[in-house]
């Protein structure tokens, strides 16, 4: 034992499981092996028509955000959490969104030929180990969504029934304690069989049509105008006086606000949209602003109504906004607001359940997970062992947790995934090209890397882009068709600080230390900023662990301690952002790049990791069971049977082939004229084999080769 232990070497093992972890996904294979499933049973080379406007993205947004948002979440957070405050509740919310969103749609524009998730973005460019955390807790995301609607419409069904279905399950069935905060439950079999019905529609290939989201949207649009109208001659300002409207304090607001985020989830599907969006440069940032702030004005509205009209204890937690005008007596108000509350429901409800199964897929073909959860059904092109086991997980939740636990899962799920992102954006913005960028520039396409770093220049682009039609509306030609390099969209944040700050920025620039435009990052400047980039992700959580648990809630001299403590750790946090600031950034152009790295990023860190503190514990401890689950799934299987651990494991066997060769050949001269040129045959067969074999060698190396 103590030789064996002898032979380890503990740095190669230290290495190959470091990069086991970080292995990324080739971008080759991701034009041949796309998320779109009917691309790959059917293997149609045409691709996803390019048929969706800016409108339609909008569309799509607003569709999978206001549902259980406007018509659950707003009264269950004003009731238990922030009281009329929930109107600053949503707005603090939002601008965690709009932080998340646009990092969000620089990371999908930095893969071609997907229509998935942040999953296949962080596979290609970040690595395996974290693709699969951001890919779990996107399952995640999806199954508490698909849970949610399903028990959201079954309490709306519930309430127009007068609590009839509720009332005769409680007796029937009896309650169920200790699934949520200590409240009892019942079984809620209604829940149960909405989800298992519209797992059964998705899996037969009915999809949730862009048509057919709009006209949801539009009912949702109207009967929204009619609640804000309707409610006008309802309220009572009464509901907000003698310190009624922060009933919670402030610390409500903030716990209401991490709440409140499961609102504006679904803006992520705008930016998978890229192959499917006539112009997605511009369209997926403009439709991810328009989309937030819609649903932003539509909460905000809803929720002023709602809480002018009843008092934020009297409030309905199952169907609020229904039962606020039957509370007033407003019956044909309460169904009016029914049919808006099945239309947005409905659409949400597919939105969430519809992107599941793909991710799911996606994760399987790669090996990270099972792999008969890749199996696609030849009949409906479907993969409907991913929407079986999907949609029973998410049917089995409706059926047994509660609304408002749901809600709380799906917010600290989706946080840490959007915060994950930030952090590649602002991890991949400062890694040098050769290494972040693995769709290099190729020489025979007439674009060749240049030795002072310097990217190609506009007419370069133009002379590519006429000579090259395929390759015009590709991310890496740094812009698009019709567009130009001063596009708003195009820029990043020196020309966005520029017009902030007028004269002022160059001294900013000097003072900063920041360097040259012309400069360009190096392997030593990318590892500085990951470090400091990591070391900001920890610190964002332990400097808002201490603020909460420390400074709101403590007293006295520790409370004064923990204060020291906080501002201590926030200046640590700034020198490392200005720290990141000082490296020189990727010249590299993308067709949309979030504005005021690192600042954007390093704010959605903050924010997002305060948002997450602030739920519950019950939520924590749910998330961590969760997360223990996936680690073993990765541990135990993925990380062994991923394909590029296969390929890893192919490219060494075959390399030892070649090893095996070489031990067999006879180098010997021979002085036979007719076998002259035999040796020399021989010297360069053995020196191809050992060539071949070195270079498989650092391949393995590079690639973990267990």
């Amino acid at each position: 034992m103590a030789g064996w232990l002898g032979r380890v070497s503990w740095g190669d093992a230290w290495y190959n499981a470091c990069a086991r972890l970080l292995r990324t996904k080739p971008v080759g294979a991701m034009s041949q092996d796309s998320d779109d499933i009917i691309e790959v049973t059917e293997g149609s080379g045409a691709g996803l028509a390019k048929v969706l406007t800016t409108v339609d993205l909008v569309s799509l947004g607003v569709g999978s955000c206001v549902g259980t948002g406007m018509y659950v979440v707003a009264g269950l957070v004003a009731k238990s959490m922030a009281g009329p405050g929930v109107i600053l509740s949503f707005i603090i919310a939002a601008v965690a969104s709009i932080l998340s969103g646009v990092c969000y749609a620089e990371f999908g524009v930095r893969v071609p030929k997907t229509t998935g998730s942040a999953y296949t973005y962080s596979y290609v460019t970040v690595g395996e180990c974290v693709a699969f955390f951001i890919g779990w807790n996107l399952i995640l995301e999806y199954l508490i969504g698909t849970a949610a609607g399903a028990s959201a419409l079954s309490s709306m069904f519930d309430s127009l029934a007068n609590h009839s279905i509720s009332n005769y399950m409680i007796t029937h069935l009896g309650t169920l304690r200790g699934l949520g905060k200590g409240e009892d439950t019942y079984p809620d079999l209604l829940a149960l069989f909405i989800a298992l019905l519209v797992t059964v529609i998705i899996a037969l290939g009915v999809r949730n049509s862009v048509g057919f989201n709009n006209i949801l949207n539009v009912v949702n649009l109207v009967v929204w105008v009619f609640m804000v109208i309707a409610g006008l001659f309802f309220i009572s300002a009464s509901n907000w006086e003698g310190g009624r409207f922060l009933p919670y304090g402030w610390s409500g607001v903030m716990q209401g606000a991490a709440t409140c985020f499961y609102a504006f989830i679904g803006f992520d599907i705008i930016a998978t949209t890229g192959e499917e969006a006539k112009n997605p440069n511009t369209s997926i940032p403009y439709a991810i602003t328009a989309s937030l702030v819609t649903c932003l004005t539509a909460y905000v509205s809803v929720s002023v109504i709602l809480t002018l009209m009843v008092p934020y204890d009297l409030i309905d937690g199952s169907a609020p906004l229904m039962e606020m005008f039957a509370v007033h007596g407003f019956l044909w108000g309460k169904y009016t607001v029914a049919v808006g509350s099945i239309a947005g429901l409905t659409v949400s409800l597919l939105g969430s359940l519809f992107p599941m199964p793909r991710v799911i897929y996606a994760m399987a073909r790669d090996g990270l997970l099972f792999r008969f959860l890749s199996y696609v059904s030849g009949f409906t092109h479907t993969p409907v062992a991913a929407c079986a086991v999907s949609g029973g997980l998410a049917a089995l939740l409706a059926l047994l947790v509660s609304l408002r636990d749901l809600i709380e899962m799906m917010s600290i799920g989706t946080l840490l995934a959007y915060t994950l992102v930030s952090v590649c954006v602002l991890l991949l913005r400062y890694q040098p090209d050769e290494q972040t960028d693995v769709h290099q520039y190729r020489s025979g396409d007439g674009l060749q890397h240049q030795d002072d770093g310097a990217g190609p220049t506009k007419d370069d682009q133009v002379l590519i882009e006429s000579s090259d039609p395929d390759r015009s509306s590709s991310y890496h030609s740094g812009g698009t068709e019709g567009e130009s390099d001063d596009s708003d969209f195009h820029t990043g944040s020196a020309s966005l600080l520029k017009r902030l700050l007028g004269g002022h920025y160059y001294t900013l620039r000097m003072r900063l230390g920041i360097p040259d435009a012309s400069a360009r990052p190096t392997p030593a400047t990318g590892r500085i900023v990951t470090r400091c980039t990591l070391l900001l992700f920890l610190l964002s959580f332990l400097l808002w662990a201490t603020v909460i648990f420390g400074v709101e809630q403590g007293s006295g001299a520790g409370a004064v301690f923990s204060g020291l403590m906080a501002t201590l750790m926030a200046g640590s946090m700034a020198k490392l952002v200005i720290v990141i600031v000082r490296q020189p950034e990727s010249g590299r152009s993308l067709p949309y790049m979030a504005p005021c790295v690192p600042f954007v990023p390093a704010a959605a860190i903050l924010v997002n990791s305060y948002l997450m503190l602030k739920l519950s514990p019950l939520t924590w401890v749910r998330f961590t069971i969760w997360c223990l689950i996936g680690l073993l799934i990765y541990g135990g299987y993925g990380v062994w049977h991923s394909t590029l651990e296969l390929n890893a494991r192919e490219q060494q066997a075959h390399a030892s082939s070649y090893q095996r060769y070489d031990d067999h050949l006879d180098d010997s001269f021979a002085a036979d004229d007719d076998q002259e040129e035999k040796p020399y045959q021989g010297c360069l067969s053995v020196s191809l084999c050992k060539l071949h074999f070195g270079v498989s060698i650092l391949r393995g190396r590079n690639n973990v080769i267990g």
